[in-house]
């Protein structure tokens, strides 16, 4: 039997409420698809009519509205080559403090200069474009926003609140403000039908927070800056709270699985591998350590974010808790990005356990376990003995890249996943791995990238976070400036006569370039160049410097001499691994590469980096590249080449980063220079972020609070059975891909 159920009045499609051709735009260009979607795009500032919206401000190549005033309008002629005489109308608008110019060509010039006489004001959008050194909008849309000459209709018509949507050229903020209103008085005529309310009463209630339909009016149609305000409180929390469920069910169902508790054995392998270090841990270390033996010694599977400081000895809290999971009886596997980092991980971990890695070979200590690099690009042979290893349990720590996913791969067993810079891998091999196990392994996700607090808790909210941020004692300072290549070119031919001077020391250098330089690195070039470049890229004009071009010129010309070799991602994995080799054993002075030695790689003797066209990366990269550098007990000296001029963007990022060693700060830095969604949406879940109003920077209290009542709340009810519409919500927020994205963590 068919049901014929009314759809809800927010599920209705806009095209039955618009039109065909609205939905359609909105749809394509903001993905608008339901009233409820278009009710949830809110304005992104406000507008007055009795103010000038500041012209000087305005980003060049981007779409704006602006409101100002008519000050000048005049229709030029000019000659159109052979083609007779055209008109064209320039207007100039101001806000009182900058000035902007208009123009507009053809037939239309009459009617528009008819209708922009001078003082009139208007809601003008267009693109901000450059002519003759002068921001100009091209045939804009404009809206009228002359008033009656009654003075009260004058006031009130001053002083509302224009709401400024974010549009795109197809479709104007006036025009989306128009539909928004339909939609409103269409949910006011249903008296809300089908809004679903996630905020508990006694919640909403006890915090002093609008009802969800009092929040929606006030945010589209404000009578005062309080209104806008107060909705804002409202429509946050609803952000915050409903991922905190989301996350705060995930945590509780993991503590509802069962896994084998792994106590490390007394005087075992890792009491063992103490007892030689060289080194006394830092306190940070030992406290962190302590978390993750707790964690690991419960009936419950571990599931634990380590962040820490490049530098900080992640790595040897990762060692000292697989070791403790061998000790236990049970195997540990490290998953790790690359080959080159799997290669580096699995070489530190050899040379740090020496013979205790050496399980069932001649030499090998008494307590010994067997440690086993997998890779894709391995010889058959050894690939066969390395899975046999694993299959029989004679190899305890397993280290590789993805290649440990695959099907073939089997474990005596899996007692605690590693995962090496979690950033760059897909749920799904992060999942097929914890799928190893017998039982649900321990989880331990490790990061160099430092994530603020509010961030660890909306994104990895489902983990519990130990932080690192104490160095180990013998690590140097590291010295960091930018060198304006174009401005100073004397500044450049200064970086490589100090990298020289640091060879000549006795030490080693890096240089970094953001490509690689052969024929298929080109050919992906050309490719991307179809797409439109940033004003910064076009103000460049040339692509990025290669690693295979600098290198050359390089060993030709200031570093002639020097024992000058490359590293990049195309090499074949031996190769690969014999470049490093010889950097690591001191054979070679200076290592041309690109980001593939970004993390991981561990070369306490060299003490100079030079990054090419440093504008070219993000802020968290450039500090994960300069962390390789001041790894010794000598200092680090970090160069940040740069063709941008000084006032740009890029520019001042660069100077926040040779500003601060403080991975956290630069995170924060970061993250409020980004769009909010480039960090919570598609880049952590493949999907569209579900954050419009919750700024996760600014409002670190509304989410700390959030986490706590939605905690509190998944304890006392963890299906929701008493809280259906909040169930509903979050039945909305995580279409599929979102919920498996949590399920798998």
């Amino acid at each position: 039997m068919v049901c014929n159920r009314p759809v809800p009045a927010l599920d209705e499609p806009l095209k039955k409420l618009l039109g065909a051709a609205t939905a359609k735009v909105m749809a394509e260009h903001l993905d608008l698809h339901t009233v409820g979607d278009l009710l949830h795009h809110y304005p992104r500032r406000y507008a007055e009519r009795g103010e000038l919206t500041a012209l000087a401000d305005l980003p060049l190549d981007e779409h704006v509205t602006v409101v100002a005033q008519v000050a000048d309008a005049r229709v030029h002629t000019f000659n159109r080559g052979g083609r007779g005489k055209g008109q064209r109308l320039e207007v100039t608008i101001t806000d009182g403090s900058g000035r902007m110019q208009l123009v507009f060509f053809g037939r239309t010039v009459h009617f528009h200069q008819k209708e922009l006489l001078p003082g009139r004001r208007a809601m003008f959008a267009g693109k901000v474009g450059m002519f003759n050194r002068r921001l100009q909008l091209a045939h804009p849309e404009y809206k009228l926003l002359d008033a009656d000459s009654d003075t009260e209709t004058v006031k009130a018509f001053a002083s509302e609140l224009l709401p400024i949507y974010p549009a795109c050229k197809q479709l104007e903020s006036w025009t989306i403000e128009q539909s928004v209103g339909i939609a409103l008085d269409s949910m006011a005529a249903t008296a809300w039908a089908g809004l679903v309310d996630p905020l508990p009463p006694a919640l909403r209630e006890g915090r002093g927070l609008a009802d969800l339909p009092d929040a929606l009016t006030r945010i589209h149609r404000p009578r005062t800056k309080a209104d806008i305000a107060d909705a804002r409180d409202r429509l946050k929390w609803d952000e915050a709270f409903v991922l905190q469920v989301a996350l705060a069910r995930r945590r509780h169902a993991d503590t509802q699985l069962a896994a084998v508790p792994r106590r490390p054995a007394p005087d075992g392998l890792l009491t063992a591998f103490d007892a030689r270090l060289p080194f006394t841990l830092t306190e940070g270390q030992r406290h962190v350590s302590k978390e993750i033996f707790d964690d690991l010694a419960t009936e419950h599977p571990m599931h634990r974010l380590l962040q820490g400081e490049v530098g900080s000895g992640k790595t040897m809290v990762a060692l000292r808790a697989m070791l403790a999971v061998v000790d236990a009886g049970g195997q540990a596997a490290m998953l790790a990005p690359t080959e080159v980092l799997a290669q580096q991980h699995h070489r530190s971990v050899t040379e740090m356990m020496g013979d205790l890695a050496e399980g069932g070979m001649l030499g090998g200590a008494d307590k010994a376990t067997k440690v086993v690099l997998l890779t894709g690009s391995m010889g058959a042979a050894a690939r066969r003995q390395a899975l046999l290893d694993l299959v029989t349990g004679e190899a305890g720590i397993v280290i590789g890249t993805h290649a440990l996913i695959e099907d073939k791969v089997q474990f005596h067993d899996l007692g605690l996943v590693v995962v090496d810079e979690q950033h760059r891998f897909g749920v799904e091999q992060r999942d097929a791995l914890r799928g190893k196990g017998r039982q649900p392994p321990h989880l331990l996700v490790m990061t160099a990238t430092p994530i603020p607090r509010t961030v660890a808790m909306t994104v990895f909210g489902d983990l519990e976070t130990s932080v690192l941020d104490q160095l180990p004692a013998g690590r140097s300072p590291i010295a960091s400036h930018v060198v304006p290549a174009a401005d100073k070119p004397h500044f450049l031919a200064r970086a490589w006569e100090r990298v020289r001077e640091e060879v000549e020391a006795g030490h080693q250098g890096y240089v970094v370039c953001p490509r690689i330089g052969d024929e298929e690195d080109q050919k992906a070039n050309q490719k991307g160049a179809k797409k439109k470049p940033s004003p910064e890229d076009e103000a460049e004009k040339r692509p990025p410097l290669a690693v295979l071009d600098v290198a050359e010129q390089l060993r030709a010309g200031p570093l002639a001499g020097l024992r000058v070799e490359v590293l990049h991602g195309r090499m074949h994995p031996d190769d690969k691994d014999e470049v490093m080799r010889r950097f690591a054993a001191g054979e070679a002075d200076v290592l041309v590469a690109t980001t593939v030695i970004e993390v991981g790689v561990n070369v306490p003797n060299a003490t100079a980096m030079v990054i090419m066209d440093a504008d070219r990366f993000g802020v968290s990269q450039l500090h994960q590249l300069r962390g390789r550098v001041g790894r010794g007990s000598a200092a680090g000296l970090c160069l940040l080449v740069t063709e941008m001029p000084e006032a740009s963007p890029a520019r001042q990022r660069l100077g926040a980063v040779a500003s601060t060693l403080d991975g956290f700060e630069l995170s924060r830095i970061d993250l409020e220079q980004r769009r909010e969604g480039d960090v919570l949406g598609q880049a952590q879940s493949g999907v569209r972020s579900s954050l419009r109003v919750l700024a996760v920077i600014e409002d670190e209290e509304v989410i700390a609070a959030a986490r706590e009542e939605a905690t509190a709340l998944v304890l006392a009810d963890p299906d929701l059975t008493a809280h259906p519409a909040l169930r509903t919500a979050l039945d909305a927020l995580l279409d599929k891909d979102r919920e498996e994205y949590l399920e798998k963590g």
